[in-house]
């Protein structure tokens, strides 16, 4: 577990601690700081996209030089809504995988199949956002 108290022009120290690929569950209230968070990882990877959470279409992905990064946004679905659109299979994809929302049920699911996602955390704290990691 890595714990970080951050501004959001600081989230390059905890951009560091994050996979290059593998599957990331970003937990936190609405407004938390979880689609800032993917758009400070594009940034830092140098793509030109600006991601806006994929809450109606569950899911973006974005490319460039071999790169390739899926982001999703579950909240109104869940790991139902995400089952029966056939998103599930995508986790078998190579790239990195941004679940806002990964809920605990999604975590499990992941596990039975042998996959284990990191797991970010985020809890507003008046001007800083407090960030736990989960390996």
């Amino acid at each position: 577990m890595r714990e970080f108290i951050l501004m959001q022009d600081e989230l390059e120290e905890l951009l560091k601690y994050l996979p290059n690929k593998g599957i990331v569950l970003l937990r936190g209230d609405l407004a938390s700081g979880k689609t800032s968070l993917v758009q400070a990882l594009l940034k830092k990877l140098n793509f030109d996209e600006k991601p806006n959470s994929p809450t109606f279409s569950l899911m973006q992905s974005y490319e460039k030089d071999a790169k390739k990064i899926y982001h999703y946004d579950i909240y109104q679905v869940g790991l139902r809504g995400i089952l029966q659109n056939g998103l599930f299979e995508n986790f078998f994809e190579e790239g990195l995988h941004l679940v806002e929302w990964g809920d605990e049920n999604l975590e499990k699911a992941l596990k039975k199949m042998g996959i284990k996602p990191y797991i970010v955390e985020i809890f507003p704290l008046n001007s800083k956002r407090k960030y736990v990691i989960y390996e």
